[in-house]
Order: C-alpha cells, then sequence, then structure tokens
C-alpha cells in the first residue's frame, strides 16, 4: 500500500502535546527495561498491579511507550485491513504505513497504536480496553527480541530444577492448559502463548512475555488451583453446561500467576532444554509420547512458528527476523523436540515433562 504523507512523529507530538502523559511505571522483562508513561491515575494503577511481578524503581529504559486516555483518534489516514487468521471471519485490525512507522487501528474498540523509530504511542479509551495496551507493551518487548535475532513461538512455557520446557500446538490442543497443570505441579511460569528463542552456541534460551494467562472456564474448572477466579454464581451456570458447549465458550478469565501460584512464580527467560509439540486429539486412544528429529518431522514445526504480525517493525533491513521452516529445523537441533500424539492426557503429558526436566529423559 502507498504511504501517507502524515508521519509517526507529527502524530506523537500533537498527542503528548494534547493529553500529557506525566506518571511512569518502569518494568524490568529480564533483558529489557520498559517505561510506560500514562495520563491517568486509575489507569497507571491498573498497569501496576497487572505487572506487578516486573516492577521496577525509575531508571534508564530501553523502549518508551506513552499511553494517552483520550477520545477515539481521526487521524484521516487512508487503513488497509488486515485480514482475520484462517477459520475466523471478523475484521479486528486495520493499518496504514507511514514514512517513518506504522498505525494500527483496532475497529471493535477505537484504540489506536503508532510506533517506529523508537517512538510508542497508544491513543484512545484506554481503561475501558487495557488488554490491548497491554498487548501493545508486550509486542514492543517482543519486536525488540526479534530485532536482536531472536526467532518468535506461538508456544507456553515453564521452568523446573533448572530446566525449562516450552510446549507448542495446533489450533485447540491445549499448551496452555498443559502449562497451567504443570504449574499445579510446582513449576515456574515463562510464558502462556509466545515465546522468543535465542540461539547459543550448542543450546537455546527461551525469553517469555508478561502475559497473564487467559483461560476458558473449562480450564479453570478442571484445575482446583484456578477456581478461585470464577464467580460462584458463575461456577454453579458452568458445571450445569454440556461439556461440548462448555469448551466452547469465548468467555476468558485472567489467571493472575501470583493470585493462584504465589510469588515468585513468574519469570521471563530460561534455558530452552526441550520443545514438546501437541498432536493429539479427544479421543480414547493410547497418549504415545516420543523424541522427534526436527529435521524428519518438519510437519510438525508450524504449530511452534509464529509469523511476527502488524507490531513488528524491523528495527533495520537486515534485522528483519522471519524464518521459514528449514530454518526453525536447523535452530531446533540444538534442544529435544518431542511430540505427544494419539489421546489427550494431560496428567501423562505432565508427568513426562517433569520426568524430563527433573531426569532429561521421557
Amino acid at each position: 500500500m502507498k504511504r501517507t504523507a502524515t508521519t509517526r512523529s507529527a502524530i506523537v507530538e500533537k498527542y503528548r502535546g494534547e493529553f500529557p502523559a506525566t506518571e511512569s511505571l518502569f518494568t524490568d522483562f529480564g533483558s529489557c527495561v520498559i517505561e510506560t508513561r500514562v495520563n491517568n491515575t486509575e489507569l497507571l494503577t491498573l498497569l501496576k498491579n497487572y505487572f506487578k511481578e516486573f516492577l521496577i524503581s525509575a531508571g534508564n529504559s530501553d523502549i518508551l511507550i506513552t499511553a494517552h486516555e483520550s477520545p477515539k483518534a481521526d487521524l484521516d489516514l487512508e487503513y488497509a485491513v488486515k485480514q482475520p487468521e484462517p477459520g475466523k471471519t471478523k475484521i479486528k485490525d486495520e493499518f496504514c504505513n507511514l514514512a517513518d512507522g506504522r498505525v494500527v487501528y483496532k475497529r471493535l474498540t477505537g484504540m489506536t497504536f503508532v510506533f517506529g523509530g523508537g517512538e510508542n504511542i497508544a491513543i484512545g479509551p484506554c481503561m475501558e480496553n487495557s488488554n490491548q495496551l497491554i498487548n501493545f507493551i508486550n509486542n514492543q518487548f517482543i519486536a525488540y527480541k526479534l530485532n536482536h535475532g531472536c526467532y518468535l513461538g506461538h508456544a507456553a512455557g515453564v521452568l523446573e530444577n533448572g530446566r525449562g520446557i516450552a510446549m507448542a500446538g495446533f489450533s485447540g490442543m491445549g499448551k496452555s492448559t498443559l502449562a497451567l497443570h504443570l504449574m499445579s505441579r510446582g513449576t515456574t511460569f515463562v510464558s502462556n502463548d509466545r515465546i522468543m528463542i535465542e540461539a547459543g552456541n550448542d543450546s537455546l534460551t527461551m525469553y517469555g512475555v508478561a502475559k497473564q494467562p487467559r483461560i476458558n472456564p473449562g480450564t479453570a474448572l478442571n484445575n482446583p488451583d484456578l477456581t478461585c477466579i470464577i464467580d460462584p454464581e458463575d461456577r454453579k451456570n458452568f458445571i450445569a453446561m454440556p461439556k461440548e458447549e462448555l469448551w466452547e465458550l469465548e468467555h476468558k478469565y485472567d489467571a493472575l500467576i501470583d493470585q493462584c501460584y504465589g510469588k515468585d512464580k513468574f519469570v521471563l527467560k530460561a534455558p530452552l532444554d526441550g520443545l514438546v509439540i501437541l498432536n493429539w486429539q479427544r479421543d480414547s486412544s493410547e497418549t504415545v509420547i516420543k523424541k522427534v528429529n526436527p529435521q524428519k518431522r518438519k510437519d510438525l514445526l508450524p504449530a511452534l512458528m509464529k509469523a511476527p504480525g502488524l507490531f513488528y517493525l524491523p528495527d533495520s533491513p537486515e534485522n528483519e527476523i522471519n524464518p521459514d521452516v528449514d530454518g526453525y529445523a536447523d535452530f531446533l537441533s540444538k534442544t529435544t523436540l518431542i511430540e505427544i500424539s494419539g489421546g489427550v492426557d494431560f496428567d501423562k503429558a505432565a508427568d513426562a515433562c517433569l520426568k524430563f526436566m527433573w531426569k532429561g529423559k521421557i
């Protein structure tokens, strides 16, 4: 699409001038410090509560984001539509590439995000759509890691005994559910849905995202550590539903790690000693767990692979990371790849993951 004459710098200057953001929080994501400035005290409190495991005192930051509670922005831009992912029909995002950055407009909420060249700004009803602001903050961290050579993975991750394991799976396979089963067995949380993978000489490191798990009622009802997040009246209604209807519900809950599992149970960096690919189905067949060679089972790797998306802009052309399946296969040769197939059995899968993290074998 054509670039518009409007610039990122002009938009940033306008909204930072009209809706000054003067209150800040600093979050340390392990290898990147982000300062988020806001113009709304209630919004600041909300963000501090959400990111409380990663808050630090004021200091130097790698990334600055300003968030401006304001009416919906009319930037008079010609947007292109981002087509929905396969299997979905609702159009949520529109975007416009500028000479010095990009604008993403959220059609359903009216939130506008402008970024590029080290400037990042969120405009609109931020309090009402704080989840989108949280995602924007996390997306800047993801972009930072990709610009430093990491590969992006669609996976959850946990840590135990100094060893980390990630879980990926094709749509609806339950990677987040398995991660929370492992949390109930005492592991430490690393990430719910995205990991950035960094290669060393002969090993891999995964970086998580400071995003609390969002789970459906079925997951919460089947995990005693998560029942506290559901209102008792809602719990009664959910229990009365047919199982198929319950698992199809669009309703989601934030499962705050410290609330459900205690303090100091969320870190954002761990060795990637193993990657589990869930390739099972809901039937009565036996669950099969085995090590596989990524070079010979490239059919499994799309379960992990994830395109960076609209919120990623490379900081220079040579830094753009968007590897193909062969690139992922080469990358994953430095870790252990485990396929779990057959029938769904979260307890058996959790047993295997724990055995791997404690003994190095399945």
